[in-house]
């Protein structure tokens, strides 16, 4: 530990009215970090959760485009994603679904907004014999 002549020696000023105004900038800034950091992980969370819906979209439509009953390719979209809504539809000779799933966003779930997908596969049609 350096005395007071070897510190001002040195060029360090010390001055005891600064004392303790770097631990009083640590406790302001870290709450803003941690907040940060939470907005960002709940940001992650979300797109995880699209990524897995556009997937889960994909599945669907290839199913029902094979011809698996409907009730069953429902059946495991919401054993995949509680909540999911799914609707179906057809556009041309393709097989199309569409999964919406209400998300929350933050830490506590600040914001809440319902993330969707929406997925194509071409229909398949019996070949010669089958």
């Amino acid at each position: 530990m350096r005395s007071r002549s070897e510190a001002e020696a040195a060029g360090y000023a010390l001055h005891d009215g600064e004392r303790g105004t770097v631990t009083a900038e640590f406790a302001v800034v870290l709450p803003s970090v941690m907040l940060v950091l939470a907005l960002c992980l709940g940001a992650v969370n979300v797109i995880g959760q699209q990524v897995a819906l556009g997937s889960l979209a994909a599945s669907g439509a290839r199913m029902l485009a094979r011809g698996d009953d409907p009730g069953a390719v429902r059946a495991q979209v919401v054993s995949a994603a509680p909540g999911a809504a799914l609707a179906q539809s057809t556009d041309g000779a393709f097989v199309c679904v569409a999964l919406t799933r209400p998300a929350r966003f933050g830490p506590v779930g600040l914001g809440s907004f319902a993330p969707s997908a929406r997925d194509c596969a071409l229909a398949s049609t019996p070949g010669p014999g089958g």
